[in-house]
């Protein structure tokens, strides 16, 4: 409880709090990890699911969907849990600046989070667009005509154009605006959080590297080691959702006019 009652201190007296997340958060919300041992890549051949598979072949695309369409159907029913919910509460009390997550679930804003606070480095699954004429789409739109049978989607006639979610496949650019607007934010961040990364997909996990060069007071929230815990300020072995919850708890009973609320739970172990 130490080093959570020391983060806690610390985003008070932030002026610029940056958390990342990472899949640990959207797991907690019953979407798997795509690497643990029951993920898609168990099931799936990730070769398949590259950028240029998928623009070159229409079996790549057909396999692509196919997955696509049990991907969604989870995500789609999905509920933000207590660590989406405490960082909305973060923002609501005026102590958050921005989140960059490597999770396309939208479950940051259906949490209550600004969009325009979120930064997602591997794009959104509830966004579809044409990559011939630009043309939106709702991604249950999509859903809607797979689960009617239609094997490959595509854009409308006259286009006929391929169509794609709006996340990063394999091989493909990371988006640019979003991947130096995360810099931009991780560099100027007093405070950066890591929460439920593992920091082994790059560049995003260069993002806490970006923080702590800068000055940044860095935090670690993550059930398994990481590559830079010997790097961290503070570090924190837990469930995402318990610990943030905890601090989000202890922030407010460090704010006079906030009456603290009980949270259940085991609590996380912990070193500073």
């Amino acid at each position: 409880m130490e080093s959570i009652g020391h983060l806690a201190d610390v985003i008070l007296a932030s002026k610029r709090l940056v958390i990342f997340t990472g899949a640990g958060v959207s797991t907690e919300s019953g979407i798997p990890d795509f690497r643990s041992p029951k993920g898609l890549w168990a099931r799936y051949d990730p070769s398949d699911f590259s950028y240029q598979n998928f623009i070159a072949s229409r079996d790549a695309r057909m396999r692509y969907w196919q997955a696509g369409r049990e991907i969604y159907a989870t995500i789609r029913h999905a509920k933000p849990n207590a660590a989406h919910l405490a960082m909305a509460e973060l923002e609501r009390l005026g102590l958050l600046d921005a989140i960059i997550t490597q999770n396309v679930d939208n479950l940051h804003q259906t949490a209550g989070v600004s969009p325009e606070r979120v930064i997602e480095l591997h794009g959104n699954a509830t966004r579809v667009r044409c990559l011939s004429c630009g043309r939106p789409f709702s991604r249950d739109e999509i859903q809607a005509r797979l689960e009617h049978g239609e094997a490959i989607p595509a854009c409308a006639l006259p286009c006929g154009g391929i169509i794609k979610p709006a996340t990063i496949l394999f091989g493909e650019a990371m988006p640019v605006r979003e991947t130096m607007e995360a810099e931009r934010r991780a560099r100027g961040a007093d405070t950066f959080i890591v929460v439920g990364s593992s920091l082994v997909v790059f560049p995003a996990a260069m993002m806490p590297l970006h923080a702590k060069e800068a000055g940044a007071t860095l935090a670690i929230v993550n059930l398994e080691p990481t590559p830079y815990d010997d790097q961290a300020d503070i570090l924190i072995h837990g469930k995402a959702g318990e610990v943030m919850d905890w601090v989000l708890q202890m922030v407010k009973a460090r704010i006079p006019h906030l009456a603290p609320s009980t949270s259940a739970g085991r609590q996380p172990t912990a070193r500073a």
